[in-house]
């Protein structure tokens, strides 16, 4: 007797990313109740299965969705403000005036839709987010039907959304006490970065991240200026403050991670960390590389992350994979270094591991959730295809995605969103971008 289910999706080719190095040819994928139930060839699962609907890709790669572990979502509105300049210079001269004069509730809600948006279409179905007025991150994100990970984000210096360190905490923690239930979102405590937090601060985010069994998201080592800064205030390297500090655990997520020396490659590794590696961004602000090649070697996990649409300026994985890869074997001068299979799974499961979500997410696994993003390589572009793997990290971009899900629902369908309105979201882009820099008449 067959059993029936919500969905079959039938796929030329699976890459389940557990096991590693694996490709399913000619396999489907059950799914009940937004969960995987099964992984089979397809014959089988046509004999096993009733269900109520099918997708056949016959020309398509199917993959876990792409986890996004570092970005600003909010910041979308922003995008192209500012651009050619160094981080600080950046941050100090476009980026933090034009938070201060616009960031909002509202601000913030509505780079959030675009974000999402943008992302979805490029496979992403989970991203790990840092910003103001994280309840409204939340509610976009929802809005959207995009899975996230909610910074509660805390700095020592006031904005117009909180006033101190304290009220940074207190803010957050209530809106996560009032979306604790929503299956899409998980949070993680978000101290900026050692240059923007007191120890004080730092040891009370640690706190409460133990106490609530959450994450901490911060960015870490992104340019030699944060480190020279820190040895002078603090007579040490941000990461050894870190440690001295007790935040070095499985729990930290350090964004960026560019300049690590062998004896910080090592503690991170010892401790479990995981580094959001950001290589666009890097390049963009000339940060620097990270040593990508050393972290693996060393068994540190690493997953891909965008940062923000200000300073990338797209929150496109299918460019940060490709780029990672590329960069680590020009700056070790070994081919090897990583390799497609590996990028997919730092885009995949090894930010779902940074998070704490890999029994959720990550992989095309048994009882997971089903959040899976398809890809139409049937592209002038993209063939002949004699491994999918290499296809997906070093030939094919977000515009080959077709079909998203998150949970077993669809997001978007032959290339389409189904959720949210691509004109009504250019038109709200425009509302802004006209508010934060009207246009000459």
């Amino acid at each position: 007797m067959n059993t029936t289910i919500d969905l079959l999706i039938e796929a030329h080719w699976i890459i389940p990313v557990e096991p590693a190095n694996v490709v399913l040819e000619n396999h489907a994928i059950a799914v009940d109740k937004g969960r995987i139930v099964a992984i089979l060839q397809q014959p089988e699962a046509n004999s096993r299965f009733l269900p109520r609907a099918i997708k056949k890709l016959p020309h398509h790669v199917l993959i876990p969705g792409l986890v996004n572990l570092h970005t600003h979502a909010a910041m979308t509105l922003l995008r192209s403000l500012g651009d050619d300049l160094p981080l600080m210079e950046w941050l100090q001269t476009h980026i933090w005036p034009a938070e201060e004069k616009y960031a909002s509730w509202q601000f913030v809600h509505d780079g959030t839709l675009l974000a999402g948006a943008e992302m979805l279409r490029g496979g992403i179905t989970c991203f790990n987010d840092m910003y103001f007025y994280p309840k409204a991150t939340a509610k976009a994100a929802l809005a959207c039907g995009i899975r996230a990970a909610i910074g509660l984000i805390t700095v020592d210096f006031p904005t117009p959304y909180a006033a101190d360190a304290d009220d940074y905490l207190a803010k957050g923690l209530a809106a996560r006490d009032e979306l604790i239930d929503e299956p899409l979102l998980s949070f993680c405590l978000a101290p900026h970065a050692p240059y923007t937090v007191s120890d004080r601060n730092f040891t009370k985010a640690l706190t409460l991240a133990e106490q609530c069994d959450l994450p901490i998201h911060l960015h870490l080592h992104e340019t030699t200026q944060e480190i020279e800064d820190s040895e002078h205030r603090f007579g040490m390297r941000p990461i050894e403050r870190l440690r001295r500090l007790g935040l070095l655990s499985p729990g930290l997520i350090g964004a960026h991670g560019v300049h690590l020396n062998a004896d910080e490659i090592m503690l991170l590794a010892q401790h479990g960390c995981s580094i959001a590696h950001c290589p666009s961004s890097n390049l963009k602000l000339a940060s620097g590389i990270a040593p990508l090649t050393e972290l693996a070697k060393h068994g540190v996990n690493v997953g891909l992350g965008t940062d923000g649409a200000a300073s990338n300026n797209r929150l496109d994985i299918f460019q940060e994979m490709r780029l990672a890869a590329l960069l680590a074997k020009g700056s070790s001068k070994q081919a090897d270094a990583i390799g497609a299979h590996r990028a997919l799974r730092m885009a995949t499961l090894g930010g779902a591991q940074a998070l704490g979500l890999d029994e959720e997410i990550g992989s095309i696994t048994k009882g997971k959730a089903a959040d899976l993003c398809a890809i139409n390589i049937n592209d002038i572009g993209l063939v002949p295809c004699y491994d999918p793997a290499s296809i997906l990290v070093y030939s094919a971009g977000r515009e080959h995605v077709s079909d998203v899900w998150v949970a077993g629902n669809i997001r978007v369908a032959d290339g389409h969103l189904l959720e949210t309105s691509e004109i009504e979201l250019i038109n709200l882009a425009a509302l802004w971008q006209n508010q934060i820099r009207p246009r000459d008449v």
